[in-house]
């Protein structure tokens, strides 16, 4: 009778186990991770959506994000990073950790660098992996700003010309608005950030630096003239991007105040699951919009975690 009620022990273990693995795929130290995972991958596959084919999980238990040019993409290596290594090294899920602020600022933003971090495997398979590849999918963008050489995958020269016209809109109702916008100091380059030796997202074609002063940058000057800088810069602007699905380095520590950059996922992750406090409360997907498509994608992603 003992060792029957003990080999039912161990069958029982044994099966939540195998339990728990089909449920989630792999191995998850709590439900905050899972549920997480889930909101990355779904403002990921909105964001991505004609670029994202399907979501792998490996025989080792790491997901993947499967391109339709056949590109496959880690989520998470689930390595310990420090927040240099998370700039230097980083993979889809330290890109999209730290939630970027949507409210307007005034001041230099202390210890966040939200969208900083960029993930080199999935930029190099939505916008091409080396030059001779960026360039390919170049397109020049002719906006009321002028005509601006962007890349034209995942919708970022659209999203640029929506973004540029609806600024020269507001600068033709508030003039002062053009010293902001103009001249443009640059869009494709294909160069490394500087001291660094990684690729710029200028190289991808997917950043636009709108007229520069010597505040701008963090590395021009200390924090206090950059917060001057930003206090006085536009909030609509800033408000015109963001919508378009930019990020603004001006709402980094490491501030970057001409610097806007095509990152559609983090800003649908801020405008959908910006109060992470609730993450294991409800729904994983609560506060995004439920229609056909969330729902059909909002299914795949419970199919396979």
């Amino acid at each position: 009778m003992k060792k029957f009620l003990i080999t039912t022990f161990f069958i029982t273990l044994l099966s939540l186990n195998l339990l728990a693995y089909n449920t989630y795929g792999f191995i998850i130290e709590d439900d905050t991770y899972i549920n997480n995972t889930k909101r990355d991958l779904l403002v990921l596959m909105l964001a991505y959506k004609e670029e994202i084919k399907e979501i792998e999980i490996s025989k080792d238990n790491y997901i993947y994000l499967i391109l339709n040019n056949n590109s496959k993409i880690l989520y998470d290596d689930k390595k310990e990073k420090n927040r240099d290594s998370k700039v230097s090294n980083s993979d889809v899920q330290d890109t999209l950790e730290e939630i970027y602020p949507l409210e307007s600022i005034d001041k230099v933003l202390e210890g966040i660098d939200p969208g900083r971090s960029r993930c080199y495997s999935l930029l190099n398979g939505l916008y091409g992996g080396n030059r001779k590849e960026v360039e390919k999918n170049l397109s020049s963008i002719s906006t009321l700003c002028g005509n601006i050489t962007f890349n034209k995958n995942a919708r970022a020269g659209e999203a640029l010309k929506k973004a540029l016209n609806e600024a020269k809109e507001l600068a033709n109702n508030k003039n002062k608005i053009n010293n902001f916008i103009f001249p443009i100091s640059g869009g494709y380059n294909y160069r490394v950030i500087q001291d660094t030796g990684r690729l710029s997202p200028h190289a991808y074609a997917i950043a636009i630096d709108l007229n520069r002063n010597n505040s701008d940058y963090w590395k021009w000057v200390d924090k206090s003239k950059g917060s001057k800088r930003i206090e006085e810069y536009p909030k609509e602007l800033v408000k015109i991007f963001e919508d378009n699905g930019f990020i603004w380095g001006g709402k980094w520590e490491h501030f970057d105040i001409l610097h806007f950059e095509y990152r559609p996922e983090i800003i649908l992750k801020s405008k959908y699951f910006g109060n992470s406090s609730n993450i294991n409360e409800g729904n994983w997907y609560d506060g995004v919009p439920i229609n056909a498509e969330t729902e059909e994608l909002i299914n795949i992603i419970d199919s396979k975690i």
